[in-house]
């Protein structure tokens, strides 16, 4: 339904909506993401990676990319970023993010850069992350031209074990429904994972 929903869309209107480019003959559009240009051809009905070593698209994040890309398309809004970050559970609807198999991997997170900071902003660093100042490392990625999120890293102690956040602009409700926003959340966590 998604393609359908793009299909008939005015690219100048999706184009201005989602920060893309649009390209007339191939009728595709071109988006950032992880600081990456993304091909999504209408036509074809295909996404692609074409001009990094490395491909975003491939492996357990093209599971959740596809649609993503699609419905980002057709749902982002021109709403300027709030600034207030908040958690997916605070969502609408975000009861999602804390069932099953919904819960975001932010423990496994968590072991993994627990004493590997350096590693944490290496990582992020191939995915055009900033570093931002929070917890005891902290990045925020841009998975979508309008949706930033940010990864805070806790590390462990004596009392505590280490322990990851994550967190939306509150911006977001705006431009993607909640299971998209899900989406969006795993892309992000699987390219720092993975």
């Amino acid at each position: 339904m998604g393609w359908e929903r793009l299909q008939e869309m005015d690219p100048r209107d999706v184009c201005a909506r989602a920060r893309a480019e649009y390209e007339k003959e191939s009728k595709s559009y071109r988006l950032n993401s992880f600081g990456i240009d993304v091909t999504v051809s209408v036509t074809d009905r295909t996404i692609s990676c074409p001009e990094r070593d490395h491909d975003i698209l491939s492996g357990s994040v093209w599971e959740y990319s596809g649609l993503t890309y699609v419905w980002y398309l057709v749902s982002a809004q021109e709403a300027s970023l709030s600034g207030q970050l908040v958690r997916p559970d605070n969502l609408r609807g975000g009861h999602l993010f804390s069932k099953g198999t919904h819960v975001l991997p932010l423990k496994e997170l968590a072991e993994k850069y627990d004493t590997a900071v350096e590693e944490f902003y290496g990582r992020a660093k191939l995915f055009n992350a900033e570093s931002v100042k929070y917890g005891d490392a902290a990045i925020q990625l841009m998975p979508l031209p309008r949706i930033p999120v940010t990864v805070i890293l806790w590390k462990g102690d004596d009392e505590f074990p280490a322990r990851a956040d994550f967190l939306f602009d509150s911006s977001c409700e705006s431009c993607l429904p909640v299971d998209i926003l899900w989406s969006t959340a795993m892309m992000s966590m699987l390219v720092m994972i993975s």
